[in-house]
Formats: structure tokens, C-alpha cells, sequence
């Protein structure tokens, strides 16, 4: 049974580390895509704007949806066509999705980590860092210059990328409104997020946030998600709005698309 359970955990985690593939039957949306040669990555990222149908007949200004794992053949179809049809059946506000196409998500998605046994699945390096500076100085900076944008922001992001939106969070909570996070990869670095949540929030901004997170059947993400639920629900902070869905039935690789919508209608319009 030990054997049995380590195995499962392995597969988890393993699961947590790969690259999505975006499945057939996603429809590619009308879409924008640009290039910026980052100074900060050293390389060249490829974007993708998917903007609602109100940007075009409107001069509106639109709050933006960020998300990781933003290829398109990962996880941007199926994301753009969700906010497509939620806001066409007015579950949601019209939101600006921007995706970010993968060169590395290993090293993009994962903070440092003091886990030596970490290193088997994601270098410790801290890439995050060098990742969501990127985000912050020159991804958002030419989203705003070229589109018509509002201040508000959130961001999106499963299993890997789960994990840089709740480090996000964590560690610089201003730079977004909303963050959403299914399955997020919290055994990195022995749970570290996990264990020092209470410090952490102890020290973030007080800025009106809303947080939205969900945990599947897999043993090495329920644990962490279960007890971060936990952990909140003692803390008394009246600029977090925050929900957890506890969702066994799910596994690992169909959490994301089993609850996307309920967690970008109840995020989304907090």
C-alpha cells in the first residue's frame, strides 16, 4: 500500500511538471499575437491577446485575464473560448485573456526550492523571480500600451502554473486583483507557501484581492490545497476575499477544464 500511495504521489507531481497539450477539439479563436524581445528572460516570448466582441464595437476599456501555459497549443483555445461564451450568456464581465506562450515552464513556474529532491522535477534556481518580473515590467507595460486596458488584473493558472499564481500571491499580492489557481503544484519546496502562509500574508499589502483555488484527488496536491483552506480560514483579513473548492472527483489533468467556469464566474465578478 506505502508502495502503491508513493507511486500515485509520483505520477502527481510528475503531471504537475509537464506541458500541456492543447486537445483537437479546441477551437482556435480569432486572436492577436505579438512578440517582445524581453530584456529580462533573454529571449524572445511569444504573446497571444484573445480580445470580447465588445472591444471592437465599443471604446470601452477592459480588465485583463493573464495566464501561463498561454500557447495555443496549450491552454489559451479552451480559456478563450470559456470567457467567450460566459460572456456572451452575461455570467462574467467581458475580459481581455493574454497568454503567454512556454519556452521553459519548468523554469518559469517554479520559485527556489532548499528540496534537493526538488531538482528531479523543476530547477531550483528560482525562475519564477526572473518570470514574473517579466510580467510586471514589460509583458503588462505593452499589453496597456496597445490595448484599451483597466488597472484591474487577474490571472489564471493550473497544476505548475497553479503554483506560480498562489507564489504570485504570496509573495507580491498587488500585482494582480484576482488570482485563480486549480491544482496548483503546492508540495514545492516541502509546502513552503503552505507552512508560512500566515507569515506571508502577515506582510502583504492591504489591497482588496480576491483568490479563488481548487485541489483534485491527487495526494500531493489535496494535502496542501486541504490545509492552505485551512490555514485561512484563521486568518482574519478583510481585504481578502478568498473560496476553496474541494474537488475529489476530479483528477489532476481534468480539473482545470471541470471547473473553470465556476471559478472564473465566481472570481470574476467579485
Amino acid at each position: 500500500m506505502k508502495k502503491l500511495l508513493l507511486l500515485l504521489s509520483l505520477c502527481g507531481i510528475l503531471a504537475s511538471c509537464a506541458k500541456h497539450q492543447t486537445p483537437i477539439n479546441d477551437v482556435i479563436p480569432e486572436h492577436d499575437s505579438l512578440t517582445i524581445t524581453s530584456t529580462l528572460l533573454k529571449e524572445d516570448r511569444e504573446i497571444n491577446i484573445w480580445t470580447p466582441p465588445s472591444y471592437t464595437t465599443s471604446s470601452d476599456r477592459f480588465p485583463v485575464l493573464y495566464m501561463a501555459d498561454g500557447g495555443i497549443k496549450e491552454d489559451f483555445p479552451h480559456i478563450a473560448n470559456t470567457l467567450a461564451q460566459l460572456i456572451a450568456e452575461r455570467k462574467i464581465p467581458p475580459y481581455i485573456l493574454v497568454g503567454i506562450e512556454n519556452t521553459d515552464r519548468r523554469r518559469d513556474l517554479s520559485g527556489s526550492s532548499q528540496v534537493a529532491a526538488d531538482e528531479e522535477y523543476c530547477p531550483l534556481t528560482d525562475g519564477a523571480k526572473n518570470f514574473r518580473a517579466f510580467i510586471a515590467e514589460e509583458l503588462i507595460p505593452t499589453i496597456d500600451s496597445n490595448y484599451r486596458t483597466q488597472e484591474q488584473k487577474a490571472i489564471i493558472g493550473e497544476s505548475l502554473s497553479g503554483l506560480f499564481v498562489m507564489e504570485t500571491f504570496f509573495l507580491q499580492q498587488a500585482l494582480f486583483d484576482t488570482y485563480i489557481a486549480m491544482d496548483p503544484s503546492l508540495w514545492w519546496n516541502d509546502q513552503y507557501l503552505v507552512k508560512s502562509t500566515t507569515a506571508l500574508l502577515e506582510n502583504a499589502p492591504q489591497k482588496q484581492t480576491t483568490l479563488w483555488f481548487a485541489g483534485s484527488s491527487a495526494q500531493d496536491i489535496f494535502i496542501a490545497t486541504n490545509e492552505l483552506a485551512e490555514k485561512l480560514q484563521t486568518i482574519e483579513n478583510p481585504t481578502l476575499t478568498w473560496k476553496y473548492s474541494d474537488e475529489p472527483s476530479e483528477q489532476h489533468n481534468t480539473i482545470f477544464r471541470a471547473t473553470k467556469e465556476k471559478a472564473l464566474i465566481w472570481a470574476l465578478n467579485k
